[in-house]
Order: C-alpha cells, then structure tokens, then sequence
C-alpha cells in the first residue's frame, strides 16, 4: 500500500506539488486570520484613526491640502500598516508549528504562501484605506484607475520585501527592534518608485509616461520573489 502511494506520488509533477503545498498553506494562513480577527481589526482599526487624525491635524486647521502633501501622507500611512501587519507573519508561529511545518512542506512553499496571502492582506488594506482616505480627505486624483495600479503594486511590494526581512528578522532574538531596522533601507527605493508613480496617476500625466515606474516596480516585485524562492530555504535549516 506505502509502495503504491509513494508511486502516485511520483507520477505527479513536482510544480502540481508545489502548487499543492502553497495553496494549503495559504488556506492554513486565512484559517489562522480568521480565528485571530482582532489582528486584523487592528490593523483596520490603525488605518482608520490614522486617517482621521490626518485630517484633525491638515483639513481643519488649513482648510485645504496640497496634492503632493496628500500623496505623500497616504503612502506614509500605508507603510507603516505594512510593517506593522507583515511583521508577524513569522513572530506569531511557535517552534512547535515551525518545526511541523519543516516536515510536511518545502521551505520554498512556506514563504510563497505568505507572500501570497500578505499581498492580498495588504491590497485588501491598502483599497480599504484609500476608499476612506479619499472620503475624508477629498479626492485629487485625476487618473484613479492608474492610481490603483500603482497602490497594487506598491502593496505587492511591501508585502514581498516585508515578508522575506520577517523571516529574516525571527530568527534573531530581538526581532521587534530588527524588523524596522532591515526593512527600511530596502523598502525606501520601492517606496519613492510607487510614490513617482502615484504623483504621476495624480497629475492625470499620459499612461505612457507611467511604463518605467511599472516595469521598475514589477521587476522589484519578481526579484524579491525570486530571492525568497532561492535564499529562504538556507535560512528555514538555519
């Protein structure tokens, strides 16, 4: 009976399996959010009176609020959700889970699926803000669609490089203190690429002016996803 299911198992391609492995832990992922929703109305939660004290502090006192200003204010108050919900995405497994999971999946799918499912976390944050920031703060944005483009891309963004620096960051002993430390020399350059793109959706410029900052930001993406894919196995048997 073992020879003829390890025979079945053979005979399936080593991508189905993958695939197999990321799709079960990212269900694994959204089981583990749903049981834990304060973490997550945290989050939402942060992003809201964030906003609201944004616009205490700049609607009321001016009456008015410069474009560049408001671009700028909305990617600061994206980054910083960004940190702050993608640095538990290692802190809160146990050793107990860590050490089961090197047993039943590859490392390369453990850091897939939480790549995956933080970027959708963090488009799902990152529209939810903007929705609401845009409510509360008017609405300068001439090209929304584009802008969009450029929120999803940033919010892949973060979520990859800010995924891979976590796992780095569990394995030190104070890995509160060095999760902002490693993330924001490297989240930086995305981040002036998405906010260039952004201004640029602002201004309602052509869309054809826009392809550098895309290409840029979609070959950041893929590097980052190739780098976790290669590297995060070598750090998962450290």
């Amino acid at each position: 009976m073992a020879s003829n299911v390890k025979l079945k198992h053979q005979n399936v391609p080593f991508w189905v399996i993958k695939l197999q492995e990321i799709s079960t832990l990212i269900g694994k992922e959204i089981t583990l959010e749903w049981r834990q929703r304060y973490a997550l109305n945290g989050m939402v939660l942060y992003i809201v009176s964030t906003v609201y004290v944004c616009y205490l502090s700049f609607k009321l006192k001016t009456n008015q609020l410069n474009p560049i200003t408001w671009n700028t204010l909305f990617w600061i108050i994206l980054l910083f959700t960004a940190v702050s919900a993608v640095s538990k995405s290692f802190t809160q497994e146990r050793a107990g889970r860590l050490l089961y999971y090197y047993t039943v999946a590859s490392p390369q799918a453990v850091i897939i699926s939480k790549i995956i499912y933080n970027s959708l976390m963090m488009s799902a944050l990152s529209g939810l803000g903007f929705g609401f920031y845009a409510f509360v703060m008017n609405n300068p944005v001439q090209d929304v669609p584009m802008y969009l483009v450029s929120i999803l891309l940033g919010s892949v963004g973060f979520a990859s490089t800010l995924t891979l620096v976590a796992g780095i960051a569990s394995k030190a002993d104070n890995n509160g203190m060095l999760m902002p430390v490693l993330s924001f020399p490297v989240i930086i350059p995305m981040l002036l690429m998405v906010m260039k793109l952004s201004k640029n959706a602002l201004d309602g410029l052509d869309r054809a002016q826009s392809l550098n900052e895309i290409a840029v930001l979609l070959a950041i993406d893929a590097i980052v996803v190739v780098l976790s894919w290669v590297l995060f196995p070598y750090l998962w048997r450290s």
